[in-house]
């Protein structure tokens, strides 16, 4: 993606206060590190050798979920989540880089005034770390991700737990990747804009009914003013 030029004359209007963005797939690409850490613990694990390039659908859920998905048995996916973050915690988190354009548009966005917040899946101290590593944290009112022990981790558990801190649902937009971004949103009766340099699918975020999807960053800020 091209760094957009976000004009200050702009005369867009602003029709949302406060923005929710998803982390991995969203903000940063964190697939190489997600992927490789999911092929690791498949490995140990004994369901044989994958290719990362095959675990795209890790990037954005539960790894409860997408261990399940991989075929791994119920009684084994809490072994599975232990050896994926031996090696995401060691090394696959830093396989990782804000997308081209991100930064500017958070800059952006934070000189109008809009209140900008994380929802994350991802583990909310790992979550801080990330953002904090690639100086993105600064623009963040609150970072809220999943807990360790599992009992918020789905994308709408996390977003009633943001709200419960903001106090508020007016005039709030979602920013994700995949279809859980969509439909977690919607369980509180948020919008989601989806973007397509993810790692989701178009096609089921517009199922889920996504408000729109951006195809850069630069869209993006449109659509957040439309």
């Amino acid at each position: 993606m091209n760094t957009p030029d976000f004009s200050p004359s702009t005369s867009l209007s602003r029709r949302y206060d406060s923005v929710l963005f998803d982390l991995d797939g969203t903000l940063t690409d964190s697939g190489p590190g997600i992927t490789k850490a999911a092929s690791y613990a498949l490995d140990k694990i004994g369901l044989g050798t994958f290719d990362p390039s095959g675990l795209r659908y890790f990037v954005g859920p539960p790894l409860s979920y997408s261990f399940a998905k991989a075929g791994v048995a119920e009684d084994l996916i809490e072994e599975a989540i232990r050896l994926y973050r031996v090696y995401y915690n060691d090394k696959g988190k830093w396989e990782n880089s804000p997308y081209d354009g991100i930064d500017a548009l958070l800059s952006r966005l934070q000189e109008e005034g809009f209140r900008l917040f994380v929802a994350t899946s991802k583990p909310e101290p790992l979550s801080k770390e990330i953002l904090s590593r690639f100086g993105l944290d600064r623009y963040f009112e609150i970072i809220a991700g999943a807990s360790n022990d599992h009992t918020r981790e789905n994308k709408n558990d996390v977003i009633r737990y943001l709200l419960k801190k903001t106090g508020t649902t007016g005039r709030t937009i979602m920013v994700g990747d995949t279809e859980f971004d969509v439909k977690g949103a919607a369980d509180l009766k948020i919008g989601c804009i989806g973007v397509s340099w993810g790692y989701g699918s178009i096609e089921n975020m517009k199922k889920a009914g996504a408000a729109g999807i951006a195809d850069t960053p630069g869209e993006l800020y449109d659509l957040l003013h439309c």
